[in-house]
């Protein structure tokens, strides 16, 4: 059994288990694998989107976490969230500078419904930021799709290519239309059916281990903690 899969590039955000938790409200199955996790290894699970995650770094920093630029030819859409964002603007040709004003907090945002990320969410709207650097160039091909009161570019967009770009996290309740903005991108930019439920997870699983320990027997270790398998 196979299911059609997001995986979610972590480069260290607070809010990066909740975005696979949002994107498994919206039924669709995603694994959150390390920045740096090779293109060959994202090929082999065949993800139908790629979102890059937040993260407290610096895209200015040297030492800055980056990932395979390979994933911008894969074909398949691309969301890069806060920090994620800057790094897709900078990785594809674009800039980014230190925001005069950091915007940390909910903020009045404007976004451009006309693009498929922000359907029936564009005009004005809340949502909550978190950062001190901001996209101060675009990278060809992409387009403006979204400005707050200090953050000409707070939201980005190739079409054609399937990449967007948000500054703020639509992962968080302090977003109201979030959750919308993210169905957008499984629904309406990846394709995605959204028909995966947790319990296919479990007898899948269940599945697997009874191949692969036959009539052997099974040692199984849970830590116990809220944020564990119990």
């Amino acid at each position: 059994m196979s299911f059609e899969q997001i995986v979610i590039l972590d480069f260290g955000g607070q809010y990066n288990q909740l975005i696979a938790r949002r994107v498994r409200e919206a039924h669709v199955y995603c694994e959150v694998l390390p920045y740096n996790t090779s293109i060959e290894n994202i090929r082999e699970r065949n993800p139908k989107g790629i979102i890059f995650t937040g993260g407290p770094a610096s895209v200015l920093d040297e030492s800055a976490p980056c990932c395979d630029a390979g994933i911008f030819s894969l074909g398949i859409p691309v969301l890069g969230i806060c920090y994620g964002m800057q790094l897709m603007a900078v990785m594809l040709g674009g800039s980014v500078t230190k925001a005069e004003h950091r915007e940390y907090g909910n903020v009045e945002i404007d976004l451009n419904g006309s693009f498929p990320l922000f359907h029936q969410t564009g005009g004005k709207t809340t949502c909550w930021m978190s950062h001190t650097y901001q996209v101060d160039r675009l990278p060809e091909g992409f387009k403006n799709a979204g400005f707050t009161k200090t953050c000409p570019t707070a939201a980005m967009v190739d079409v054609k290519n399937g990449f967007y770009g948000v500054q703020f996290h639509p992962e968080v309740n302090h977003t109201p239309l979030g959750q919308q903005i993210l169905e957008n991108f499984l629904y309406r930019v990846c394709g995605l059916s959204g028909n995966w439920i947790m319990s296919s997870v479990v007898a899948e699983s269940i599945r697997k281990i009874r191949e692969k320990a036959g009539k052997g027997r099974v040692l199984c270790a849970l830590s116990g903690g809220v944020d564990s398998s119990v």
